[in-house]
């Protein structure tokens, strides 16, 4: 069943949801590389932002907490000590983000304020071990050809070969998390429906 819905209707539905990390609700938009997470993160961010009240959340992409490549699923301890552990704690958190340029974390902390919600994008967001202090767990698909052509666009063909790695290291992982069965809300990443894809998303389930 494919269902357009506001980004407005999800952004209240996440603020009307329990605070389950300290005060602050999280939020964590998961999915393979390329499918659409970092656009539904902002967009949704956009539209929390825009509710009384709201304010617009910290946005942290797991791809800055990455030490390179080989990094892929590791990275976790650092962002829970980092910015997680915090936030349970009602103190903010700060990390440092990594340059794929330079092949290094920048010097210069990034601040992870204590608010109403945080957003957490990138693959593994929704893990099974942080189920319980979501309050609204995202899983964003996408078809594997366009997935890979969008990478490729951001990224250059150079990455080819560690991406196809990167690849085979994501389908392992969501098929022993089983997070897309596990998620509240399942997006489609490439909508094919006529629609202001700044406002509106399309579920799939």
């Amino acid at each position: 069943m494919v269902v357009v819905e506001a980004y407005a209707e999800v952004a209240r539905r996440v603020l009307a949801g329990p605070a389950r990390l300290g005060r602050t609700r999280l939020v964590a938009v998961d999915g393979p590389s390329g499918a659409g997470k970092s656009r539904f993160a902002a967009h949704l961010a956009d539209a929390l932002a825009a509710l009384p009240g709201g304010g617009r959340p910290p946005v942290v992409h797991t791809d800055d907490l990455l030490d390179g490549w080989d990094d892929q699923f590791s990275f976790w301890s650092r962002l829970d000590e980092e910015v997680l552990a915090p936030l349970r704690e009602g103190k903010p958190g700060a990390y440092r983000r990594y340059s794929w340029v330079r092949r290094r974390f920048l010097p210069r902390p990034v601040p992870v304020p204590v608010a109403p919600v945080l957003v957490v994008e990138g693959v593994s967001a929704a893990r099974r071990i942080v189920a319980p202090e979501v309050t609204l767990a995202v899983f964003v698909t996408a078809p594997a050809s366009l997935r890979l052509a969008r990478a490729v666009e951001r990224d250059g063909p150079e990455i080819l070969p560690e991406l196809r790695r990167w690849h085979v290291g994501e389908r392992a992982h969501f098929a022993a998390d089983d997070t897309a069965a596990r998620v509240d809300l399942v997006v489609d990443g490439a909508p094919t429906l006529p629609l202001d894809g700044s406002r509106y998303y399309v579920r799939v389930r």
